[in-house]
């Protein structure tokens, strides 16, 4: 089909922005009849604008409160009918169906009605606009003929596109309008439909439960997402990459309250695409743990993590624990960051850091670490607990689980060794539990003092993680000047065979905790016995593939 002049046009949008200076210029430019709808229609009235209200170009009056207004043939028949076929037109001009070739229309705010926590249910449900999306969806449906604009930052590509074609627009444009007509409806409906979900489990929440009690995820999940920025490569140069945030309701499922894509970046370089899966890693980790706390992270794995009374201690010890492999590493601490820390990292230390993260950092803090303005600082303004569901991208899908912590009750293990840990080892096992859970699987962590100064990630056996484990703690404690052994030890999961337990009891493990539920649990207990070694089943694993 040629492209035709615009002739008449339907404005009816939430969002005023600029629409009084895109409405005056299709009438005055163009000789545009503009056709409108209750506050628009007022606000364009009060500019000067000549306007054909919706009521008496149907011919049918507004009512129920404004719920029933465009949803006439009249509309949609000016909208869907298509030019080139006579059948529609004959149909059109018998029944006083005239032609309607530009639509501008914004929706209701729900998503911000929503935001609003004392919203209440009917309130909420009258701001799901009908008569909006039903205009977009038609127009958008005929954009051979019908150019649709949804978003007000458009208005002066339309104009200067009319301009230069004589009161036409081109097919590309109105594709492309159409295109995001049908992006900006997708991402409304979800932001319902999850709103809806999250009150349906709130109020018949015996409904939404699995067998076991647990949550049970959704049959459909419609998940939104908005561009933050682009990043220079993915994990190799080879690769385009970009980060994106959640755009509708999933955010609540899908973000913790403070999470990493929201951070406030204080300074340095934009983070790469590696940057974001460490710095991901390293502040869910660091979040695990109650006092102050800080964990090292390289290529996804605790390289140093470490508790004390403050949090620049932590830092300390958990430098200690490696310092060649902190070297270009993620720091993330659970508390503000002092200045003492920055000088202890970069001038005593002189670490190489990629990136760190913490909740806030002191102003002395902040000005010391600006002599290096390619290191990047988040703030994350809190910590906060974990995100409720997790997504992971593969082939054809993605995979959604609940976010793995550890939130096991101590009084629920269970201890088959003849030894029991002492409340002191008790402690030290439940710190090398939650610091094992961000080793990547299979994972062995051991640890002394409260700081975990060997760890054993992804190795294809067990055994050979528990001997890399034993053998970085050994060198741990050469380099610090302290006496090897005496370690606790975490295992992610279970122990397949004693020769876990043999080759740990041989570099002075003396306490372990494992989730249980081997076959052979029972030569592992004994070798424990034989050892010595008190060791203690949670009942549940924490891989990390």
């Amino acid at each position: 089909m040629a492209d035709t002049p615009i002739k008449r046009a339907l404005v009816s949008v939430t969002d005023k922005t600029g629409v009084v200076a895109f409405v005056k210029a299709l009438e005055d430019e163009f000789g545009v009849e503009v056709i409108s709808t209750g506050g628009t229609a007022r606000v364009l009235e009060e500019a000067g604008v000549h306007v054909v209200p919706i009521e008496q170009y149907t011919g049918f009056p507004e009512m129920m409160d404004g719920r029933v207004k465009t949803l006439h043939p009249k509309v949609h028949g000016g909208l869907l009918a298509r030019r080139d076929n006579p059948a529609h037109m004959a149909e059109a001009a018998e029944h006083g169906i005239g032609m309607i070739d530009l639509v501008v229309v914004n929706l209701y705010e729900f998503e911000k009605t929503v935001a609003n926590p004392e919203v209440t249910f009917d309130d909420a449900i009258e701001h799901i606009d009908i008569g909006g999306p039903s205009m977009l969806r038609s127009a958008a449906k005929n954009a051979d003929s019908v150019t649709v604009v949804s978003d007000p930052d458009d208005y002066d590509e339309v104009l200067d596109t009319m301009r230069a074609m004589d009161g036409c627009t081109t097919l590309e444009l109105r594709r492309y309008l159409q295109l995001k007509v049908y992006e900006t409806t997708a991402c409304y409906d979800a932001a319902i439909a999850n709103w809806l979900a999250d009150r349906y489990d709130e109020d018949f929440p015996e409904e939404l439960e699995d067998a076991e009690g647990a949550p049970a995820t959704p049959d459909e999940l419609g998940v939104y997402l908005e561009k933050v920025d682009d990043l220079r490569y993915g994990e190799n140069p080879q690769q385009t990459a970009a980060v994106y945030r959640f755009a509708d309701d999933f955010a609540e499922l899908g973000s913790s309250e403070h999470p990493l894509v929201g951070a406030e970046q204080l300074q340095g370089k934009p983070l790469s695409y590696n940057n974001y899966l460490d710095a991901d890693a390293a502040w869910n980790l660091v979040r695990e743990f109650d006092g102050p706390a800080c964990v090292i992270l390289k290529h996804q794995n605790p390289c140093g993590s470490a508790v004390a009374d403050d949090v620049t201690a932590a830092y300390d010890r958990a430098f200690a624990c490696d310092p060649k492999s902190a070297f270009g590493g993620i720091i993330a601490c659970n508390r503000e960051v002092p200045f003492e820390l920055v000088e202890h990292a970069f001038d005593e230390n002189g670490q190489f850091v990629e990136v760190i993260i913490a909740p806030s950092y002191t102003s002395e803090a902040v000005e010391r670490m600006a002599k290096r303005p390619n290191l990047r600082v988040l703030a994350t303004g809190g910590v906060g607990g974990h995100a409720e569901y997790e997504l992971r991208s593969i082939d054809g899908g993605v995979l959604l689980q609940n976010v793995d912590s550890v939130s096991e009750d101590p009084e629920t293990f269970t201890c088959p060794t003849e030894r029991k840990p002492t409340p002191e080892e008790m402690d030290e096992l439940m710190f090398a539990w939650r610091v094992c859970k961000g080793v990547k699987s299979n994972a062995i962590l051991v640890s002394k003092g409260k700081a975990g100064i060997g760890m054993g990630p992804g190795q294809p056996n067990r055994v050979d993680s528990a001997l890399l484990a034993c053998q970085r703690a050994d060198e741990a404690c050469e380099r610090m000047g302290v006496e090897k052994g005496g370690y606790a030890c975490a295992s992610d999961a279970f122990f397949p065979f004693r020769d876990n337990v043999d080759v740990l009891a041989e570099h002075g493990v003396t306490c372990i905790i494992q989730p249980g539920g081997s076959k052979r649990d029972d030569e592992s207990i004994e070798a424990c016995n034989e050892h010595g070694i008190a060791m203690v089943f949670t009942g549940n694993r924490h891989f990390r593939h």
